[in-house]
């Protein structure tokens, strides 16, 4: 199970340290520097066949146990550059090394993407723009690693809101009026639904992330379907 607590906590300690070395003799006046806007981060287990799995940030523990669909939420943390890897659950197999490189006041939302063999994060900077009145804003991120390229629109035929979507491309916030719709996912270019996806409510001022899970051939919690991320 995800411990947002130890998260926070560790995170706590290797950030302090590294403000503690990043102090310079030769700064003027150190205690009245002001710190840089932090930035927030939220991983995602997107990976359909892979098993739990623990992440680490600079090689100390900050998730534990995160399943397929489940993330942290997004978490604080000092820009600059970490180094992350995701482990499956318990070992110290590693299947994701990669280095992140955070700007100040920016949002991130870090995907572990792909069937487990080819496993890999795909990073995206997150726009938390308040929508304007009576509208939300929604991106969809298309994340089954067997689909073919997707519309994804209105459902009974109606108009398509993101077009020709292929496996791990997405495509930016969009304003939508806030209500329920009912929607569906097509083989791009065509009238087949692959995926319907009624009463998505979406709710006036949130934003959020719409994302195709699963494999197009798979069953049960492997099977093809969709996923929402309230983002704010």
């Amino acid at each position: 199970m995800f411990k947002k607590s130890t998260f926070a906590g560790l995170l706590l300690v290797a950030l302090s340290a590294m403000l503690a070395v990043g102090c310079s003799d030769d700064d003027d006046n150190p205690m009245t520097s002001t710190p840089p806007s932090p930035s927030n981060v939220m991983i995602v287990h997107a990976s359909p066949d892979a098993p739990e799995v623990d992440v680490l940030i600079n090689d100390g523990t900050a998730v534990e146990d995160l399943g397929f669909t489940a993330n942290t939420g997004y978490v604080p943390l000092t820009p600059g550059e970490y180094n992350v890897k995701v482990n499956a659950a318990n070992t110290t197999t590693t299947v994701i090394n990669e280095n992140l490189a955070l700007d100040p006041a920016a949002n991130y939302t870090v995907f572990a993407v792909d069937q487990l063999s080819e496993i890999t994060v795909l990073v995206l900077a997150d726009d938390l723009t308040t929508p304007a009145s009576g509208k939300a804003h929604v991106r969809f991120v298309h994340l089954s690693p067997d689909a073919p390229a997707v519309d994804i629109a209105l459902a009974g035929g109606g108009a398509v809101l993101f077009p020709n979507v292929s496996f791990t491309e997405f495509l930016g916030f969009a304003p939508l009026d806030a209500g329920t719709y009912d929607l569906e996912v097509r083989v791009a270019g065509t009238s087949t639904v692959a995926l319907p996806l009624p009463n998505i409510t979406l709710q006036a001022g949130k934003i959020y992330t719409v994302y195709a899970k699963g494999f197009l051939a798979g069953s049960g919690a492997q099977a093809l379907g969709a996923e929402i991320i309230v983002n704010n």
